[in-house]
């Protein structure tokens, strides 16, 4: 079986086939195995035993994340202490489930043994998304559902498109805040101590 034929059926938004070296499994029977088996040019998420397709993020995607992590790498390494913040691409086997390991936009992990040499095991404190086309379906329901399961204590959807950002505090409550995408937003993790200038950020989509 050629590349191509094995990369064909990748998903995107919904669940196809793909098709690994074991032509006996479907759609929800993939391991964090066949994840590492992919081919080093394919960009993939793996989720309830499922693949999904990450098509290669736009300019202004990646102009967004980085501008947001590098406030919060700024304030963590001048501040100390034990958390640290991670860009994708990086590995997140939530729960150490050996059917899911995804790659956010950009994270924090406070427990130092939680990082070892190939991923990150367990859920990270925070997480944020920046949504594209492909993902919103994605973004808004099936990962928020996994980070919360998985006892991700923030989450951060930022929305290019809508022009806003949902602030999901699980400790608190399950109903997002909403922002305005060039607000100033506290990160609740860190109670409220670094606030995130979203307008530096924004400024790319004007």
């Amino acid at each position: 079986m050629t590349t191509k034929e094995k990369n064909r059926d990748m998903i995107r938004e919904e669940a196809y086939a793909y098709h690994a070296e074991s032509e006996e499994k479907k759609q929800g029977m993939y391991t964090v195995e066949d994840y590492y088996a992919l081919p080093e040019d394919t960009r993939a998420e793996l989720i309830d035993g499922c693949f999904y397709d990450m098509a290669s993020p736009t300019s202004f995607h990646q102009l967004i994340a980085g501008e947001i992590y590098r406030q919060i790498a700024n304030y963590i390494f001048e501040q100390g202490g034990p958390c640290t913040p991670f860009i994708a691409p990086a590995d997140v086997q939530l729960d150490n489930d050996d059917r899911t390991m995804l790659v956010p936009d950009v994270f924090i992990v406070c427990n130092p043994e939680q990082i070892v040499r190939r991923n990150i095991k367990g859920a990270p404190d925070f997480i944020l998304e920046v949504i594209s086309p492909g993902t919103s379906k994605r973004d808004y329901i099936i990962k928020l559902q996994k980070y919360e399961n998985a006892g991700v204590r923030e989450y951060w959807i930022v929305d290019p498109y809508q022009k806003r950002v949902l602030v999901y505090f699980f400790e608190n409550e399950m109903s997002p805040a909403i922002y305005p995408i060039d607000a100033d937003i506290p990160v609740n993790i860190i109670e409220g101590k670094l606030t995130i200038k979203m307008a530096y950020a924004a400024k790319w989509l004007d």
